[in-house]
C-alpha cells in the first residue's frame, strides 16, 4: 500500500474517536478518563496506543483493546492500530479531564 496516498492522521481525529468509546460502568469516554496513556503516530500510517483500565479487574479488560483499536482504526489515514494494556503507572483520578471529574462529581 502507499501510504503516501492516504491524509495524514490527525492527532484530533484521533482523540475524538477514543472519546466515542465509554466504560459502561462509567458515563464518560476512556479518553477523558484519562485511561489513554499514549498515542504514537508512524509514518507507515500505523498507530500505537497505550492504555489502562480503572482496575486491573475491570470486566472491560478482554473487550476493551478491540474496541479502542477498532475506534483508531477508524479514523481517516489510519491503516493499522495497536492496543497495549498497561498497569504502570497505575490509573488515578488525577488523570481524569476536569469535564469528566465534574461529570462524576469528583474534586
Amino acid at each position: 500500500m502507499d501510504v503516501s496516498q492516504l491524509p495524514e492522521i490527525q492527532e484530533d481525529g484521533l482523540i475524538q474517536a477514543l472519546k466515542q468509546v465509554h466504560d459502561p460502568e462509567i458515563p464518560v469516554n476512556i479518553y477523558d478518563l484519562g485511561l489513554i496513556y499514549n498515542l504514537d503516530i508512524h509514518p507507515d500510517h500505523t498507530v500505537d496506543v497505550k492504555m489502562t483500565l480503572t482496575t486491573p479487574g475491570c470486566p472491560e479488560a478482554a473487550t476493551f483493546p478491540g474496541k479502542v483499536e477498532q475506534a483508531v482504526k477508524s479514523v481517516p489515514g489510519v491503516v493499522d492500530a495497536r492496543v497495549e494494556l498497561v498497569w504502570e503507572p497505575p490509573w488515578t483520578k488525577e488523570t481524569m479531564s476536569e469535564e469528566a471529574k465534574l461529570a462524576l462529581g469528583i474534586w
